[in-house]
């Protein structure tokens, strides 16, 4: 007997803004079974030594270290600023 029925397919397939035909819908309706079939054949398994994870492969950062550099000296700055008043930045203004 199948643990999900096609109303519930159609309902999700309703929350997803999805339109599905009667043919794609009984296609689903077994798709989702063996889903489920197989979801329910993993909790057969003996997991009490397995240690909990987020994901199967090892993550390493692969970034560089955030390291603090001098930047440009603020004289070479401003000389690529179009307006300025002393060592502020003048920007159009955006809210009234």
């Amino acid at each position: 007997m199948s643990r999900i029925t096609k109303e519930q397919v159609y309902h999700i397939a309703d929350l997803a803004r999805l339109e599905i035909n009667e043919e794609e819908a009984e296609l689903f309706t077994s798709q989702l079974d063996d889903m489920i079939n197989m979801v329910e054949k993993l909790d057969e398994l003996d997991t009490t030594n397995v240690k909990p994870m987020s994901h199967v492969f090892i993550q390493e950062n692969v970034m560089r270290d955030d390291v603090t550099v001098e930047g440009l000296p603020i004289e070479e700055t401003m000389k690529n600023v179009p307006e300025h008043e002393g060592r502020l930045i003048k920007v159009p203004q955006i809210l009234e």
